[in-house]
């Protein structure tokens, strides 16, 4: 089987994309990445969705953002906003995804895999520039002049399934796939025992997916409806 290093945050979209990955016959390698992130309990659901979906090896890696702060996910002091927002929002961390598609590549180039997917999604999200069909493209061209492995002649591919379908199509695409969105964290500030704040833009896209989708989110709310 050809291996993919597959970043896998916790979500319901990360977790959509791991099946992905495994449907199209991927030997899967589940990166998640301890940031010092707000809803840090978004790590103990990529531990319980790797195990369901029995990936071949999943490694939680430790980068410290919080020494930079300048977003409500890794500065406390910023609150994350509950309105929907208008512009990037307060919850963008700044350079996250080329961190973390960084951090892929090089496991990636380690186990001499040419594939990474990333649940990156340019339609139904909160206005990150990091999640755009031309940076996907963007960081894609600057893997294959960076590595080794590229230069000896071997492409990497970066994926992104997800990035031009609706929260509800995502939804729709996990289901088939056997995704237990259960499983899944998407709150930016859950609690420790996974009751999700259910106003923040991660818990609106949820909600506003599941009911697009004409379906019940098992997510678990704090007042719930």
């Amino acid at each position: 089987m050809k291996k993919a290093v597959v970043l896998l945050s916790g979500g319901l979209d990360s977790a959509t994309t791991l099946a992905v990955a495994q449907d199209q016959e991927f030997q899967c390698y589940a990166l998640s990445v301890d940031y010092g992130q707000r809803h840090r309990v978004e790590l103990k659901a990529a531990k319980r969705i790797a195990k369901a979906l029995q990936v071949f090896e999943h490694r939680v890696f430790q980068v410290d953002l919080t020494v930079f702060g300048g977003s409500a996910l890794t500065d406390r002091t910023i609150d994350v906003p509950l309105a929907p927002s208008t512009g990037i929002p307060a919850t963008y961390v700044p350079a996250r995804n080329t961190i973390m598609l960084s951090l892929a590549l090089a496991w990636a180039e380690t186990i001499s895999s040419s594939d990474i997917f990333i649940g990156a999604n340019a339609v139904d999200y909160s206005g990150y520039p990091d999640c755009r069909p031309e940076y996907i493209a963007a960081f894609e061209k600057m893997a294959n002049l960076a590595t080794k492995a590229a230069v000896e002649g071997s492409k990497l591919s970066v994926h992104a399934p997800l990035i031009a379908l609706s929260k509800a199509e995502i939804i729709r695409r996990g289901l088939r796939l056997g995704v237990d969105f259960a499983l899944t964290v998407s709150c930016y500030q859950t609690t420790d025992d996974g009751l999700a704040c259910g106003q923040c833009d991660s818990c609106r896209l949820r909600r506003d997916g599941f009911a697009a989708a004409g379906l019940n989110d098992p997510a678990r709310y704090r007042n719930a409806r």
